[in-house]
């Protein structure tokens, strides 16, 4: 199906397997201009950092992209703040891979040898090693419980300090680096003229330490030497470890050589990380430009906050907390609703929004699988008009996810579908001989199951519902138990009959407690729950998650799970 709809889309913007025709990376000039890649279209565009502007994304290899990120320095939980700029780069490598038919090869690094991680050590009386270890492992079990799919591999800094140290070496051989008499080397700023500067802060200076021995104030560290009681390796400017920026480069080297198509990470890494990173890159591949794209996420916030969420700020929120009272799909529609690269504000109200719209879509999907299966009785449905509306939202789901992988406008499209297809399923008591349109609602569910999917969310969130139905058993209780209602409440509204237009029928005065008793079960089984709903004289229910405890605006009955 996405095959299809991708040629399609492809034709349209002329971008199929076109190869962009450009001369070389390799050369030795000295400015910041980018180049565009020599590669293949794969007909989006994206705002690329190096340029601040949307350009279109060009590929070295046809239908593969290499990707790189900066992962989590290790010596603490993971926070949303973490969370936000991984699930966002979670959506778009699941776009391009399910959407745009592009393999996605992409590398994490993990920091785990940091001052950081040193200084949590030797409070609590631990090895770095064991915090750092302890601490992957909790990133790795975060990242899983929010469905990020993982990189094709993880690397540890630790493992690979001889690349390190061989990339230092070239890098002062080919004179843009050099050691100090105390055994630190630095990255010579000068020697690279104006090509420093690609993200700002070219005249900033970057690390007090060892700052005497600079040639210049904004020379950073490509190797620290030792202090007493630190984690140590050799080299041959004695023994130290390495600065914090080299490790990237390095790492994304070695796994995608002297070409890197794109490399994300969170917008408060552009400086000076990733401009320490190109600089040492170009500097070791003597290449005039090594990452084709910067994608950068934007920051989350607190709502009423200017500053980021934070470990050193002590702002932040912990995955493992949020998850005790939100979904991971919530969070995912959260990021949804927003672009990648924008600031985002959480707070209640903004859980609220996505909590909403996941169950708007789910209630639709419920819906429509009742009127398909003919429990729900509607007015006769325009299919002619949804097939065209679903037609619609599949270009501009398609448009909108190619232009920069703008998320918020391909939700408001598909929200904007589901509104319609409610609008058509407005229960009525009877219908007789109406024609029924099932095949345009399967269409629609079918649509928005798969595209839900390629953003990581499950619209009916089985995965939870199978755990509280405990495998199928609760189901068949729940069945038994809301069939026996539908009889009794089919008996408590069956009506006296009369042949006077002045009393018309009514219903039995000593059927009316078992009305009540009806209703009063419904609403007594939906907190533990079990959602039922009347449909004139039918009844459908749904199996929902239990609800947390929310602020007062959040309702517990907008969680959707299996239905019958």
């Amino acid at each position: 199906m996405w095959r299809n709809a991708v040629k399609s889309f492809l034709r349209r913007t002329k971008g199929l397997n076109v190869r962009v025709n450009i001369r070389g990376s390799c050369s030795s000039r000295s400015e910041k201009k980018w180049i565009m890649p020599d590669g293949f279209d794969t007909g989006l565009k994206t705002f690329n950092s190096l340029t601040k502007q949307k350009e279109p994304l060009i590929l070295a290899r046809e239908g593969v992209a290499t990707w790189y990120s900066c992962g989590p320095t290790v010596y603490d939980h993971a926070h949303l703040g973490h969370a936000c700029s991984y699930v966002r780069f979670d959506v778009l490598q699941r776009i391009l891979s399910r959407l745009f038919g592009v393999t996605v090869l992409h590398a994490m690094v993990i920091t785990d040898i940091d001052d950081k991680i040193i200084q949590r050590g030797w409070q609590e009386n631990i090895s770095p090693t064991i915090i750092a270890r302890m601490y992957e492992e909790e990133f790795k079990k975060d990242m899983m419980s929010l469905k990020v799919i993982p990189p094709a591999v993880y690397v540890r800094v630790t493992e690979n300090v001889p690349r390190i140290v061989a990339f230092i070496q070239r890098i002062i051989e080919n004179g843009n680096a050099y050691a100090t008499k105390e055994g630190d080397v630095y990255f010579d700023i000068q020697s690279i003229g104006d090509r420093y500067g690609k993200f700002g802060g070219a005249g900033d200076s970057q690390e007090s330490a060892g700052s005497s021995s600079k040639k210049d104030v904004r020379d950073f560290a490509l190797w620290k030497r030792s202090k007493p009681q630190e984690p140590h390796w050799d080299s041959p400017w004695g023994q130290g470890r390495p600065g914090w920026h080299i490790e990237c480069s390095t790492i994304a080297s070695s796994m995608f050589g002297s070409q890197l198509d794109i490399h994300s990470g969170g917008i408060d890494l552009a400086f000076p990380h990733h401009e320490n990173e190109v600089a040492q890159s170009e500097a070791y591949h003597q290449c005039e430009q090594w990452a084709n794209y910067f994608l950068h996420s934007g920051h989350l916030h607190l709502k009423g906050s200017a500053e980021k969420m934070s470990k050193s700020l002590k702002n932040y929120i912990t995955i493992k907390e949020f998850l005790q009272s939100h979904s991971a799909d919530e969070f995912r529609m959260f990021c949804l609703l927003t672009k990648y690269r924008s600031a985002i504000d959480y707070s209640d109200s903004s859980m609220l929004e996505a909590r909403v719209s996941l169950a708007t879509i789910s209630t639709f999907y419920n819906d429509a699988q009742a009127y398909i299966k003919g429990q729900l009785q509607c007015l006769p449905v325009q299919d002619a008009l949804l097939w065209d509306r679903l037609a619609q939202t599949k270009a501009r789901v398609m448009t909108a996810l190619a232009d920069d992988f703008d998320t918020p406008r391909a939700m408001h499209a598909i929200t904007d579908m589901v509104y319609q297809g409610n609008c058509q399923l407005q229960s009525v008591s009877t219908v007789a001989g109406t024609t029924r349109s099932p095949a345009v609602f399967g269409a629609m569910m079918a649509y928005i199951r798969d595209i839900l999917d390629v953003f990581g969310i499950d619209p009916l969130d089985n995965k939870d519902a199978e755990t509280i139905s405990q495998s199928g058993s609760l189901q068949a209780v729940v069945e038994q138990l809301s069939q026996f209602r539908s009889q009794v409440r089919a008996f408590a509204l069956a009506r006296q009959s009369s042949t006077s237009e002045k009393f018309p029928e009514a219903l039995y005065p000593d059927r009316i407690p078992l009305l009540k008793a009806s209703d009063d079960l419904r609403k007594n089984l939906a907190p533990l729950g079990v959602l039922i709903k009347d449909r004139g004289g039918n009844s459908t229910w749904e199996l929902t998650k239990r609800a947390p405890e929310l602020t007062d605006k959040m309702k517990p009955s907008t969680d959707k799970a299996v239905s019958g």
